[in-house]
């Protein structure tokens, strides 16, 4: 594919995506009432009712948009949760804290003492110490498959206990895309769940209609979009695992706060064309990363070098902007580490999906219990900002030529 047809691939779906995201979950204006384009923002814990029959009847709606107490929601919550699920394609939306509180809270639903928890290698790293350090504590067992692992392989994988399969595609560091219709099968074939941590792909990837059974998003990243909310959701495709899940998350206390959730909203309306810009400038830096004599590989699911690159081409309609460069095997990681602190108009720092391009070594950063093929040399991940691209090649430049020289 050449360039120009790349760039088009990696932004199209948030083309098609623009005029949902301006209208999902407003209220438009009908007959002679006016009202505000966004929601205004209502702060409160407690509720009060007319009588207490009134009160006993809002508690047996807590699985609609219903006011019953703070702590179970707030009407921007209910917005944001009716617009994710509208985007993602869901039944039902549980808005979350966190990103980690998203991931933890369908473990918590779907998982009882004794069930076996069947993860990808390459999933969410605290996701991962959520389920070493608390699941098993109450008796759940965890064990992991390699991300490229075959249908065969995962079958032999599974269990009679078996409850939940769950897997991030692409991985958030070593970016490999994953056979979602592949993996539902062997859930379902085993009476599971497969629970797909999407953060990467909203919007670009329908995680329901490839035969996920819960999404997972960390809204912190592309929907808020600023670096200023920590934020998550998790989406259900069918009313009982609805039931299930909302249940666990008022019994749990998740909830999120009225301004982290308009935060987001807002963020919403923008997403598209942000990241219709920020695809363009990662595949531009992508491929011009392909061309240095420094790069082994680049782990970009657009671009055939990264692992799974078939499973995005057929499964997506476009590409977000973070994506994964693996170093020659003979430049240290000390080297890299260098390269990495002469960088100008990179941060340094945890997460992504905002406006501001950032850097982060991924070589001893993340746990890995079997062989990753994306690890031959030292790596590091990139997220690409709305900077100017021309701006962001140039100063990667400077920092793969001082590599080269043995500077830094």
């Amino acid at each position: 594919m050449d360039h120009e047809n790349l760039r088009h691939a990696v932004s199209r779906g948030w083309r098609e995506m623009a005029s949902l995201a301006v209208r999902v979950a407003r209220d438009l204006p009908q007959g002679g009432q006016g009202v505000f384009v966004n929601p205004p923002v209502a702060r409160g814990s407690t509720v009060l009712f007319s009588s207490l029959e009134a009160m006993e009847e809002a508690g047996r709606k807590r699985y609609d948009d219903e006011l019953i107490y703070g702590a179970m929601g707030t009407p921007l919550q209910y917005r944001l949760e009716q617009a994710i699920a509208t985007i993602e394609g869901a039944a039902h939306t549980q808005i979350a804290p966190s990103g980690l509180a998203a991931c933890m809270l369908p473990l918590l639903a779907f998982l009882d003492a004794g069930s076996h928890c069947l993860m990808s290698d390459s999933v969410y790293g605290p996701t991962r110490r959520f389920a070493e350090k608390v699941l098993r504590r109450f008796g759940v067992d965890i064990s992991y498959f390699p991300p490229c692992a075959s249908e065969e392989d995962l079958r032999r994988m599974c269990r009679a206990e078996t409850g939940v399969i769950l897997t991030e595609s692409p991985g958030s560091h070593s970016f490999e895309v994953q056979d979602i219709p592949m993996l539902a099968r062997v859930a379902h074939g085993h009476g599971a769940r497969l629970i797909v941590d999407n953060t990467w792909g909203i919007g670009i990837f329908q995680p329901f209609r490839h035969g996920a059974d819960i999404s997972i998003q960390a809204l912190t990243k592309y929907p808020a979009g600023h670096a200023d909310t920590v934020i998550g959701a998790v989406s259900v495709g069918n009313e009982a695992d609805w039931r299930l899940l909302r249940d666990t998350a008022i019994q749990s206390g998740q909830v999120a706060g009225p301004d982290d959730c308009a935060l987001t909203l807002r963020g919403i309306r923008t997403l598209p064309v942000r990241q219709e810009r920020q695809s363009q400038s990662a595949i531009d830096v992508a491929v011009w990363l392909q061309s240095r004599p420094e790069v082994s590989r680049v782990l970009h699911p657009a671009l055939p070098s990264c692992p799974g690159h078939t499973f995005w081409k057929r499964d997506f309609s476009g590409a977000s902007s973070l994506f994964g460069v693996v170093l020659r095997p003979q430049f240290t990681l000390a080297q890299m580490e260098r390269m990495i602190d002469s960088l100008r108009m990179f941060g340094i720092g945890a997460s992504w999906g905002g406006y501001e391009s950032l850097v982060l070594p991924t070589t001893r950063g993340i746990t890995r219990s079997c062989d990753s093929v994306t690890q031959a040399g030292p790596t590091f991940r990139i997220h690409i900002g709305l900077e100017e691209t021309q701006d962001l090649i140039v100063d990667l430049a400077q920092g793969l030529d001082g590599l080269a020289k043995g500077e830094g």
